[in-house]
């Protein structure tokens, strides 16, 4: 039995992390769940599963969470260094990082010095600060279990093969509803548009990232860390139909692929339930009903996110940090409509070339870091 904590539970990685404890009641124990700012849900998720503690990041609804739990024995928190607090409990064995954005790397932090199992869906924590995090997960023998599909996927596909040098990974892109546009068209999309994802049901801020390539880009950079990869062994392909989530190279030539369909909750329960494959009623992959799996170059020149991305990779230091604060920055922006699509490549753009660049930055460099990526970004939005 698993003792879990889930930082983010009512967003969409949470809800079905969620289905998948409810789904195996023997394998798992809900400790803690925390949200930022859905309080109602927050509080109808602990009424079902009766959590130890529960914790709205927003101090503002506490009294509102407080009261509607107040004849449960469920411990009430609020603020963010109540997130810290929380992971490092004695009862916890296993963090599941499901916040969105930056917020999601300091509590993370704290779960890992607390010696805690990471499941990661928090790929920012990664892009943002990969070597503090790799280093520190390793000072403290702590094992991070990737949650998304496309790394996940390289996970499962190097079980049994820990021994094997990876000559290169593939990490697949569906392309996202713009798939094949061009610039001039991708200058008038809007952001419902933006939100229709072909495949994947996700929140808002990655749908938008992934219409716009930069969580590709995020992910490849997350890749890099948690594999422990070269730059030029991360690749990136456009697989439309989101059925092979990713493949490894090895040295011999031959190559893995993990294959399914697109649910996030196949993920989830293997980075939970690992190294016990648990059973499940998810719906059945076909070979039939895809009798075509097609694979394309991404245009690097119209997605312009991606490439900015690998730039960033390929920098090193604080610049990764720079691109995700100004993409955080960017896409509240477009989904408040105050941005176009393509400005959003702008603001990134021009925040890495301004914002100062530090090759070895500390944790204290990293805040700072996004600090000014953001007011930079924000100026950039008020021009």
């Amino acid at each position: 039995m698993k003792r879990i904590a889930i930082l983010g539970s009512t967003g969409s990685i949470g809800v079905q992390a969620l289905d998948v404890i409810r789904a195996n009641p023997d394998s798992f124990e809900l400790e803690v769940i925390t949200a930022h700012s859905n309080a109602d849900l927050l509080v109808q998720q602990a009424l079902e599963f009766k959590p130890n503690v529960v914790v709205i990041a927003r101090e503002d609804l506490y009294e509102q969470v407080q009261q509607a739990l107040q004849h449960e024995d469920i411990k009430v928190y609020a603020g963010s260094k109540s997130l810290c607090s929380v992971v490092e409990m004695g009862t916890v064995d296993m963090v599941l990082t499901a916040m969105v954005g930056y917020a999601g790397l300091l509590p993370t932090i704290h779960a890992i010095k607390a010696g805690k199992q990471i499941a990661l869906a928090n790929k920012e924590t990664l892009v943002v600060a990969g070597q503090l995090i790799t280093s520190l997960a390793k000072e403290k023998g702590v094992n991070i279990y990737p949650v998304d599909s496309e790394h996940s996927a390289i996970f499962q596909c190097l079980a049994g093969e820990f021994h094997n040098p990876i000559e290169k990974i593939i990490l697949t892109a569906s392309g996202g509803p713009f798939r094949g546009r061009t610039a001039a068209e991708l200058a008038e999309v809007t952001k419902a548009q933006a939100l229709k994802h072909p495949n994947w049901d996700m929140g808002a801020k990655i749908t938008i990232d992934s219409a716009s390539l930069m969580n590709k880009g995020l992910e490849v950079i997350e890749a890099k860390w948690l594999f422990g990869l070269k730059n030029e062994q991360i690749e990136v392909v456009v697989h439309p139909q989101s059925i092979i989530h990713s493949l490894v190279q090895f040295e011999d030539g031959s190559i893995k692929a993990q294959l399914g369909l697109p649910d996030m909750k196949l993920p989830i329960q293997y980075a939970l339930g690992y190294p016990q494959r648990l059973k499940s009623d998810f719906p059945r992959f076909s070979f039939l009903d895809y009798p075509q799996l097609t694979f394309e170059q991404p245009d690097l020149k119209t997605f312009r996110n991606l490439q900015l991305a690998f730039d960033a990779m390929e920098r090193g230091g604080n610049m990764p940090c720079i691109l995700n604060a100004a993409n955080e920055v960017a896409v509240s922006a477009f989904l408040r409509d105050e941005v176009g699509f393509l400005q959003m490549s702008d603001i990134i753009e021009s925040c890495m070339a301004k914002v100062a660049y530090i090759a070895n930055p500390s944790y204290e460099d990293y805040v700072t870091t996004d600090e000014e990526a953001r007011k930079q970004a924000a100026a950039l939005l008020n021009k």
